[in-house]
C-alpha cells in the first residue's frame, strides 16, 4: 500500500488553517482568537431541553427531514423575522451544521460541469464542495478595505451554463454585511441567468449597528430560487451540536433531501428539540445575543486600535479584520501570524487564507470576538507588551 493515492482533491490539499492554527495555539500556549468558536457555552434553558429530550424521548431514528418540532420552528422563524411563509412538512431540511447543509444543497443541486459563482474571501468547505460535485468554480473577489462588490466582474462571471452563485452574508471571514442595492443585483443577474442562489446566513442574527438582515430569498423573483441556510450553533452559542437547517421550495428540496439521506441520512433528535426550543425563545432573547456581540466586538475593537492595528469595519459575524502595517512589519501576513504567536502568544487568522489566488491579500489578519471580556483583555495586553517596540 505504499504507493496508495485518495481522492485528489482531497490528497493534494492541506489541513484546514483553523486546524493549523488551533496546533500551534497549544503548542505556544498561546490565547486563541482564531477560530470563530465561543468559549462559553450557550442558554441553559436550551442545553436542558435537549437534556430533558434525552431522557424522556426517543433516541432512535428521527426522520429524515428533521423532527417536527423543529421543522415547524423553522418555519415559525422564517415567517417571524422575515416574513417568509414556509411549509414545515416540505420546504425544510436539519443537516448536521451548516457544513453538512451545504454539501447537501450543492451535491444535491449541482451537476457535473456546472459553473458555480463563489464570492472571495472563502469559508473554507465552499470550493472543495463544488469540485467534488464536479461543478466548476467561477471565482468573484471582494477586497479590503470596504469589501464592495464589483457588480461589472460579477455579471460578467454569469453565463448559460452558471447553475449556482453562492452568497456568503453576513460574510465570514470579512464581516462584511451585503447592502440591499447589492443583493438586488445579485437577484437581477441570478432571475436573467435563471440560476439558483445558495444563501449562507448563519450570522443572521449578528448584524450590527441598526443593520436588519435581509435574506435574499425575500427579494422579488426570489423565493423559489434560493436555499436558505441558517445555524443552531451561531445563533446559541452551541457549535458543537452541529444543527443547521435549510429552507428551501419543494422543487429545490428534493434533490437536496436525496443528497442527505446518503451523506448522513438524520440528526442527533435530543439535540434537534433543544434547537426547537431555542428558536421558539422570546425576541429579548435574540435582540440581547445581538447586543452582547456587538459589545464584544466593540471591547476588541477598541483594544486593536490601541495596540495599533489599522481597524477595519466590523459590520456583523464574530469577526474583525486588522492590516497590521502599522505596527510596521513588511511581511505577508501567514508570516504575521507565525511572530504573533511566538511573541505575543495571540492567535489570528492569515485572511489570505481565503483566497485562492497567492498574494492577491497578504497584510491583513482576522481576529474573533466571541470570547470572554477577560481573555481578550489579556490577548491586548500581551499584544501590546510584544509591539511595543
Amino acid at each position: 500500500m505504499t504507493d496508495f493515492v485518495g481522492n485528489p482533491l482531497f490528497a493534494s490539499g492541506g489541513i484546514t488553517i483553523f486546524e493549523v492554527m488551533n496546533e500551534l495555539a497549544q503548542k505556544h500556549k498561546a490565547i486563541n482568537l482564531g477560530q470563530g468558536a465561543p468559549d462559553t457555552d450557550g442558554p441553559a434553558d436550551i442545553r436542558e431541553a435537549a437534556a430533558r429530550a434525552l431522557m424522556e424521548r426517543s433516541n432512535q431514528y428521527p426522520p429524515l427531514a428533521g423532527v417536527p418540532e423543529l421543522l415547524q420552528a423553522v418555519a415559525d422563524h422564517n415567517k417571524r423575522f422575515y416574513d417568509i411563509d414556509v411549509d414545515p412538512k416540505k420546504e425544510v431540511l436539519v443537516a448536521v451544521g451548516a457544513t453538512e447543509a451545504l454539501a447537501d444543497v450543492i451535491l444535491g443541486l449541482v451537476a457535473p460541469g456546472d459553473e458555480v459563482i463563489l464570492i472571495e474571501p472563502l469559508y473554507d468547505s465552499y470550493l472543495p464542495i463544488v469540485k467534488l460535485a464536479g461543478g466548476i468554480p467561477k471565482l468573484v473577489r471582494v477586497t479590503p478595505p470596504h469589501w464592495d462588490l464589483p457588480k461589472d466582474e460579477l455579471a460578467a462571471a454569469f453565463s448559460d451554463k452558471t447553475k449556482l452563485i453562492l452568497i456568503n452574508s453576513p460574510m465570514n471571514p470579512c464581516s462584511k454585511v451585503f447592502s440591499d442595492d447589492e443583493l438586488g443585483f445579485i437577484a437581477e443577474q441570478c432571475i436573467k441567468h435563471d440560476v439558483v442562489a445558495l444563501c449562507d446566513e448563519v450570522y443572521e442574527h449578528l448584524v450590527f449597528d441598526g443593520r436588519t438582515h435581509h435574506p435574499l430569498m425575500t427579494f422579488p423573483g426570489m423565493r423559489d430560487r434560493t436555499v436558505r441556510i441558517g445555524s443552531a450553533g451561531k445563533t446559541f452559542s452551541l457549535t458543537g451540536w452541529k444543527i443547521g437547517y435549510i429552507t428551501a421550495c419543494e422543487r429545490l428540496m428534493e434533490p437536496i433531501k436525496k443528497a442527505h439521506q446518503f451523506l448522513i441520512f438524520t440528526v442527533p433528535p435530543a439535540l434537534q428539540h433543544g434547537v426547537a426550543y431555542g428558536l421558539n425563545k422570546g425576541d429579548d432573547y435574540f435582540e440581547g445575543f445581538t447586543a452582547d456581540m456587538q459589545a464584544k466586538r466593540d471591547f476588541l475593537m477598541k483594544g486593536l486600535k490601541d495596540v495599533g492595528f489599522g481597524v477595519l469595519d466590523s459590520q456583523g459575524t464574530y469577526f474583525i479584520t486588522c492590516d497590521f502595517r502599522p505596527l510596521g512589519y513588511d511581511c505577508d501576513d501567514v508570516e504575521f501570524c507565525q511572530i504573533m504567536i511566538k511573541e505575543a502568544g495571540v492567535v489570528a487568522i492569515p485572511v489570505s487564507a481565503f483566497y485562492q489566488t497567492e498574494g492577491a491579500v497578504n497584510h491583513f489578519v482576522r481576529f474573533c470576538f466571541c470570547k470572554r471580556e477577560e481573555m481578550m483583555t489579556e490577548a491586548i495586553e500581551r499584544m501590546k507588551k510584544a509591539f511595543a517596540k
